[in-house]
């Protein structure tokens, strides 16, 4: 059976769960808007083509309805006494009313919104690697090496995630025993700049190529350049933190960990020492999770792992990727393995397995652009306090195919001889 994920390019998700957590959340500043606003009692939300009617809480419904307690004049129906004249004058009442100014309650307000979160693959830009090279000999032109329409739809993301698989830095030696090992110009972070990242993955297994020192002069690198990054730091508190973005006054949290290693090199940061989070056991992972949920309108989980160029899953990737749903992540996106893998759902929640080489080597493989369009309504209070209700969630699959150091978007034929390959990996949805 075709995974309708992948033959319509997009699925739209609306979890109730999800969305009662949501609600839930911030019902106070939905049954404001409702009563302020003088509207029914009930909130509609579009999620997947049809329209579910959420309830105000009782809390919300009582307030309504109490006399003490209402918007509306209470009158009561017991005989009024007489009431005696007031000792003022009329003159003084007139005088004291012209210096009262009258005052005006502030209404919440509510409007929708529409955001796209953008997910590449692995890159390189060492200057040891072949990828850098041919982008010398094109004049340093990034619009040489990936497809302008690419580019583009990665500019234009209100948020973007790359897998940066190197370190920036001068200084260092390689690690021993390693076949592979990457180091860029800490002038290079210009390109990241230029696709427009806005967050850049460190949770793998090539950022502590060259040692300590090359590892801190990567964090500085992406703090000087203005590029937070996740999964990494300089002791274990920074590395398993959740990063918070805003997009659009909606909180996103990103959450990474690594798993890529079968002869484990790549230190855990520790107590008082860099390095990156790994998740082979995964509870400091799903407590971070845990943590993003509960500040975050969204959570996004960003495993490295899997068997390189396998299509193949490994178990530890089924069951990981459920435990971090459960644990509260909206999606997981991961990567590692160097050619794409399968994309699913589990209880409405999107699973990217892996989204391959973005820009790494000359190899021909498939690639993708993957994007979450996310969309809803936010209400602002008047103290500035706002609450955020996701109704839809567009998963999204931009494929394109890596040859010969060049990323080109496909299109026609090619872009559905892709999608058909995904198709023919992604496990069903659960």
């Amino acid at each position: 059976m075709q995974n309708p994920f992948v033959a319509s390019h997009w699925l739209c998700f609306y979890n109730e769960d999800m969305g009662k957590r949501l609600y839930e959340k911030k019902r106070r500043f939905a049954a404001g808007v409702a009563l302020a606003a003088g509207i029914a009692l009930l909130t509609p939300l579009a999620g997947c083509g049809e329209e579910m009617m959420v309830p105000a809480s009782e809390e919300a419904v009582t307030e309504a309805t109490d006399p003490s307690t209402s918007a509306m004049p209470y009158i009561s129906e017991e005989p009024v006494a007489d009431i005696p004249e007031s000792p003022i004058a009329a003159t003084d009442i007139e005088q004291h009313s012209s210096e009262v100014s009258p005052t005006t309650e502030q209404e919440p307000v509510s409007e929708s919104f529409s955001i796209t979160l953008a997910f590449a693959g692995d890159i390189n830009f060492a200057d040891n690697w072949c990828t850098m090279g041919y982008l010398h000999s094109q004049g340093d032109d990034l619009t040489n090496v990936i497809d302008p329409d690419y580019l583009a739809e990665m500019q234009s993301a209100d948020l973007l995630w790359i897998n940066n698989e190197f370190c920036y830095s001068d200084r260092g030696t390689p690690m021993a025993g390693k076949m592979y090992t990457f180091r860029s110009d800490p002038a290079n972070v210009k390109y990241l700049t230029e696709m427009g990242v806005d967050l850049a993955g460190l949770a793998n297994n090539h950022v502590f190529d060259y040692g300590e020192e090359a590892f801190l002069d990567t964090l500085q690198t992406l703090q000087n350049a203005g590029i937070p990054y996740v999964g990494a730091g300089i002791n274990l508190e920074e590395a398993s933190a959740p990063v918070f973005l805003d997009a659009d006054g909606v909180t996103i949290a990103y959450v990474a960990a690594s798993r890529a290693e079968k002869n484990i090199m790549t230190p855990e940061a520790g107590e008082n020492s860099p390095g990156i989070l790994r998740c082979y056991d995964m509870t400091r992972f799903l407590n971070s999770i845990k943590k993003a949920a509960e500040e975050a309108d969204y959570v996004i989980a960003l495993p490295h792992w899997g068997t390189e160029y396998s299509t193949t899953l490994e178990q530890a990737q089924i069951d990981g990727a459920r435990a971090c749903i459960d644990a509260g992540a909206d999606a997981v996106i991961g990567t590692h393995t160097h050619c794409l893998q399968g994309v699913t759902s589990y209880h409405e929640r999107p699973i990217a397995y892996s989204l391959g080489n973005f820009w790494f080597n000359e190899r021909t493989l498939d690639t993708m652009l993957f994007e979450l369009r996310l969309s809803g309504i936010k209400t602002i209070e008047p103290d500035d306090t706002s609450s955020v209700i996701i109704t839809d969630v567009d998963s999204v699959i931009l494929p394109g195919r890596q040859s010969g150091y060049i990323t080109t978007m496909a299109e026609g034929a090619e872009k559905q001889e892709i999608l058909d390959a995904i198709d023919a990996i992604s496990p069903a949805a659960e």
